[in-house]
């Protein structure tokens, strides 16, 4: 039996594991954190990604944990209203099939579907990789050498399986212009099921309520290369609406994250018997709104042809798709606008939205490139 090694248990490794049980491989699953993580921002799962997960089975149960959100709007510098609209008048998504749920919950299901087939191995993480013309020799950090007949890279952004067998993160990463923090903050606004975007030239201030908790999810972005708190701090000072809020929510906060707006692009996902998924092979940045998305359908067409012995066909099959959707982001310039001219133009776009909607206009690129994978069917 073929066995297969998987680093990472976010969203790519378990879908790839389910997948692969399927079709009778062998699989082990190893994440360096001690356990399944809950929480975290919400994430779409639209266009081809929803049939991935509905000939998994999942589809009723994510849809129980489907967020619902009802509106975003976008505000000026000292906090008054631009332009309310809908989240899929900006996606041009599908509503009743289209998913929106805290990533927590979709790991969660994920992990339940596979954790009674494969074998996980937490806490622990990949030291070296050795590949033989029959083989792949793995040492781990904590755990006893093994040998694997593949090895895929499910680790993310930074991806440690990257590093060790395709090279260092600088050659392929594509900084966009922007970094971030992430945290979350009391919901001070009283915010129920929407979002608010708050941008002036070159910073975005947002809020995300999920349901009616008394917390919300923040995130900062603006153009630097250096994060931290007091440059947040700095960079933000002096706008309206909710940002002195999330300013003093993010001096206390123990849950911040720090990390560039970036693109992970590269010549090829597979080296010899070790192949990459999901973000770490292909991560469009989360101004697209498809990692999830990419990742899901990576993992179908990944397991689909490995099971089959065609593994160079992988990324033939998955190519145009990623292209398609990493094309989605230029600059930032529809989240983050870079300049006077660029806010103005993307906030005129913002209020003709709704009228857009109507005539399925609106996130017609978004809804193309989000639906140009017709997903194979394997055996």
């Amino acid at each position: 039996m073929t066995n297969v090694l998987i680093s990472g248990a976010s969203v790519a490794g378990p879908a790839l594991a389910y997948w692969l049980h399927r079709y009778g491989v062998d699989v082990t699953v190893v994440e360096k954190s001690s356990a399944i993580r809950g929480g975290g921002y919400p994430i779409d799962v639209r266009g081809s990604a929803v049939d991935v997960v509905e000939r998994m089975g999942v589809l009723p149960e994510l849809r129980e944990h489907h967020i619902d959100t009802r509106r975003i709007t976008a505000i000026d510098g000292r906090g008054g209203t631009v332009a309310a609209f809908s989240p899929g008048a900006l996606t041009g998504g599908q509503a009743g099939r289209d998913l929106e749920l805290p990533r927590g919950d979709l790991t969660s299901v994920l992990y339940g579907k596979t954790r009674d087939d494969v074998e996980y191995v937490f806490g622990d993480s990949i030291a070296s990789v050795t590949q033989h013309d029959d083989r792949v020799d793995v040492t781990f950090e904590r755990g006893a050498p093994r040998s694997f007949d593949y090895v895929v890279g499910a680790d993310g952004l930074h991806s440690n399986t990257r590093r060790l067998v395709f090279g260092p993160e600088a050659e392929f990463s594509h900084y966009l212009g922007y970094c971030f923090a992430g945290f979350t903050a009391p919901n001070t606004g009283g915010w129920s099921h929407e979002a608010i975007l708050q941008n002036v030239p070159g910073k975005l201030a947002a809020v995300y309520a999920v349901g009616d908790q008394p917390w919300v999810h923040a995130l900062l972005a603006f153009a630097t290369t250096s994060p931290s708190r007091e440059a947040v701090a700095g960079t933000f000072a002096g706008l309206g609406g909710p940002t002195p809020d999330l300013l003093a929510a993010l001096s206390e906060a123990d849950d911040v994250y720090f990390d560039t707006v970036s693109q992970i692009r590269m010549p090829g996902w597979v080296r010899g018997r070790v192949a990459l998924v999901g973000d770490a092979a292909y991560a469009p940045s989360f101004l697209t709104g498809q990692g999830t998305s990419l990742a899901l359908s990576g993992a179908y067409v990944l397991a689909g042809e490995l099971a089959k012995g065609t593994l160079p066909a992988y990324e033939k099959t998955l190519r145009d798709h990623v292209t398609r959707n990493q094309g989605l982001v230029s600059g930032g310039t529809a989240m983050v606008p870079g300049t006077r001219t660029q806010l103005w133009m993307r906030n005129q776009a913002f209020k003709l939205l709704p009228l857009l909607a109507r005539t399925k206009l609106a996130g017609r690129s978004e809804r193309r490139a989000a639906t140009s994978l017709a997903l194979p069917t394997y055996a």
